[in-house]
């Protein structure tokens, strides 16, 4: 059974039908700060998250958090009026966009399918590139509506994007419901996960399960160099997080030193985590050519596909020259390092230890991959993860 989520108590020395009332008649009660989200791969900025922040009276920022307010709107029935009027000035700030930029906003699930919110945005003609934010404060009993008013919204160029995601029950209720194209790391996932490895498989499963629907997934919140090479070693393709870069007016940039690590940080777990870092070249030897030299090489047909493994016989009594092997494991080089291991460790005895063909994507071969190599990479994953 969903247990119903509680939303942020407003606290009880704040006027709320004053507060409120004055956000809905002075523009300036609301302004908008947003915090870059980020391309790992790439070292770029890929989009932003629209993060509202209100002000008192006097200006100065308010006493209470952005959350409160939306919960004391949303309890004095004007959620979807005050969700409202952050969507409608990020539908303004569209054309003022860097290229190649998404912009995300939160709404709320439950408040979503109201009028005034979902005839704003059915409105706004081609919605791109607007990512709408599901934000999980409360259990949605009936997801019918929803489902309706985002189909619709998607039709008009609009993405769905899940926040929390792995958080509870109801947030993996939604996930498969909702089916959105970005998927949010809850920020409890986050932290620490270069030290937790059961944070960093749930986010492998999420990771997973948001390739079969054509996600992306994000990690919130990052803020050590850790977490960040621990996501970029699962192949997290997006990231977001003070590291990274704090909220702030239209439209900051990343850090040149940051963009920088963060290639760098990119480039050393392709590497280490993929079998691409221990590829080693061998002599191709046409079919029916004799071998050369006294290592290993690969015979291959007319097309570079392998064919025979050659190895050298051992030196026991002198014995010179190279016996023929079968291709018994044949893998592209981004296979992972783990699940190679995984496939070798399975093969028959007589041909566990024997070298991994590596090919390209028609099957020819690029390389080799020696089975000592590779328990000497596992090690030390395993002694980097311990540290």
């Amino acid at each position: 059974m969903s247990v119903p989520l509680a939303a942020p108590a407003a606290p009880a020395d704040v006027d709320w039908a004053a507060e409120l009332d004055r956000l809905v008649t002075d523009p300036g009660a609301l302004r908008l700060v947003f915090q870059p989200i980020v391309d790992v791969a790439r070292g770029v900025v890929a989009g932003y998250e629209t993060l509202a922040r209100f002000t008192a009276a006097d200006g100065s920022p308010s006493p209470a958090t952005p959350d409160r307010w939306f919960a004391a709107a949303d309890a004095a029935g004007m959620g979807a009026r005050v969700e409202a009027m952050v969507v409608r000035r990020c539908l303004q700030l569209r054309p003022d966009l860097p290229p190649n930029c998404f912009l995300t906003v939160n709404v709320s699930p439950h408040l979503l399918p109201e009028p005034e919110l979902a005839d704003l945005l059915l409105s706004a003609g081609d919605l791109a590139p607007l990512v709408l934010e599901l934000t999980e404060h409360q259990d949605v009993a009936d997801l019918r509506p929803l489902l309706d008013v985002q189909d619709r919204l998607r039709d008009r160029g609009a993405l769905m994007a899940l926040d929390d995601a792995g958080s509870g029950y109801s947030g993996l209720q939604q996930l498969t419901a909702v089916r959105p194209q970005l998927i949010k790391l809850d920020r409890a996932l986050v932290s620490d996960a270069d030290r937790d490895p059961v944070k960093l498989a749930l986010a492998q499963l999420l990771g997973e399960f948001g390739a079969r629907i054509d996600a992306w997934l994000l990690a919130e919140g990052v803020e050590t160099w850790g977490e960040m090479e621990a996501f970029s070693r699962l192949g997290v393709p997006l990231a977001q997080g003070f590291l990274l870069g704090r909220p702030a007016p239209p439209w900051t940039t990343l850090d040149p030193s940051v963009a920088a690590r963060l290639r760098q940080v990119h480039l050393r777990g392709q590497l280490h985590e993929n079998v691409a870092g221990l590829l080693e070249r061998v002599p191709l030897v046409p079919d029916g050519a004799p071998a050369p030299g006294t290592d290993v090489a690969v015979r291959v047909d007319a097309h570079g596909h392998p064919v025979q493994l050659l190895l050298p016989l051992r030196r026991a009594h002198d014995a010179v020259g190279h016996r023929t092997a079968p291709v018994s494991l044949r893998v592209p080089a981004s296979a992972g390092t783990a699940e190679l291991a995984r496939r070798v460790a399975t093969r028959p005895a007589d041909t566990r230890f024997d070298p991994v063909v590596c090919v390209d994507d028609i099957g020819a071969v690029i390389g080799i991959v020696r089975v000592e190599h590779l328990l000497t990479r596992l090690a030390e994953q395993h002694d980097s993860a311990q540290r």
